[in-house]
């Protein structure tokens, strides 16, 4: 499978997330909607982005009691998203639950059901935040463990960042997806991301999900500066 492009759309305004999508067309394969956004527009929000006819990556990384996570889930899923997440970090009960609601779902649709993917580590954290928190493995430790976790309890696949695709492609087979933050070309800035690659770099090792904002929303042409970055991420996957 290509390693497809998510376009984070990092804003709580309905309008500008409108806007971005559609300067951006099918330039990418979907769009990422989180926190930010869903907390200020809610359900109605989303379905105004999604009429400009693009893939949603709903990105709102449940944590809490396995009840209320099978329950958010439930919930959005009248949103028909590609995917949702959970925190790996909930624990197996939670996970569990988490995947049969989804399952759940499909089944009674009648149709495909969403992509589950567990967090592991948030691509802003290094080894040094972890330990500030009590966790005494290393971060790529953590997520290796977190990763296993979620692939025991149905999950899809996982968010991870550029720096553990491929230990993971290795541990949890081809089939496991992986969707990757911290994507920057090399003229970008970081940001608040601390573990980072290029797209190229990310799509050789084998990420089947980029998740990139500011690079193409903050550019004069967003469309140009996702077409690049598809071109720079075709031959590298293609060279696996």
């Amino acid at each position: 499978m290509p390693t497809r492009i998510l376009l984070a759309l990092d804003t709580p305004d309905v309008a500008t997330a409108v806007a971005q999508t559609r300067a951006v067309g099918t330039a990418v394969d979907g769009v990422k909607l989180g926190l930010e956004f869903f907390n200020a527009n809610g359900p109605a929000g989303v379905r105004e982005v999604q009429a400009e006819g693009r893939a949603l990556f709903l990105d709102l990384k449940f944590h809490d009691i396995p009840n209320t996570v099978a329950g958010a889930i439930r919930s959005v899923l009248p949103l028909r998203p590609l995917m949702l997440n959970v925190h790996a970090g909930g624990g197996p009960e939670m996970l569990r639950r988490a995947a049969e609601a989804v399952a759940e779902a499909g089944a009674s649709a009648g149709s495909d059901r969403p992509l589950l993917i567990a967090v592991t580590v948030l691509t802003s954290l290094a080894d040094e935040d972890l330990a500030a928190v009590g966790q005494q493995p290393s971060t790529l430790d953590q997520v290796r463990r977190l990763a296993a976790l979620a692939q025991k309890q149905g999950c899809d696949g996982v968010v991870c960042s550029p720096r553990e695709i491929a230990v993971l492609k290795r541990d949890r087979g081809a089939d496991f997806k992986l969707v990757v933050p911290g994507i920057r070309p090399a003229e970008s800035a970081l940001g608040d991301q601390k573990r980072v690659m290029t797209p190229g770099e990310a799509a050789a090792l084998g990420a089947d999900f980029l998740v990139i904002g500011r690079p193409i929303t903050g550019a004069a042409d967003s469309a140009a500066a996702a077409r690049r970055i598809r071109a720079e991420i075709a031959p590298a996957r293609a060279g696996q």
